[in-house]
């Protein structure tokens, strides 16, 4: 989803307007990892934070969310290395919605990128 000068920025720490990028593209982030796969919560955090700095307290509640507007649903499954897991899949909405949420990226991606080459032209 993200080009790498995103990526490195959203890694930094600390800025507010940073803060603010990463609770909107987080949603899109977790949609679009459970489109290609089902995955437990701590996978979702693990995966997701090689890209873009989260913890566990910022994608638990996010996915509560998801399941109570019923975008993923979840199920248990027993694990070898400890208590069973709980497993998160994208329902037919979730799906629908990961793909609006990538247009609405693209679209604004490209607009912002737009506005910042015309910006470099009236320096």
């Amino acid at each position: 989803i993200f080009n790498n000068s995103i990526k490195k920025y959203l890694k930094k720490d600390g800025d507010k307007l940073n803060i603010q990028f990463k609770k909107g593209v987080l949603e899109l982030c977790v949609l679009s990892m459970l489109e290609r796969e089902v995955c437990y919560g701590y996978e979702l955090v693990n995966e997701i934070s090689k890209s873009i700095s989260i913890s566990e307290g910022t994608i638990y509640p996010l996915l509560r969310r998801l399941k109570s507007e019923e975008l993923v649903t979840t199920y248990l499954q027993e694990s070898q290395e400890g208590p069973p897991r709980k497993y998160y899949k994208l329902t037919e909405l979730g799906r629908k919605k990961e793909e609006e949420l990538k247009k609405e990226w693209f679209t604004f991606v490209k607009d912002v990128n737009n506005f910042l080459k015309g910006s470099e032209k009236n320096e």
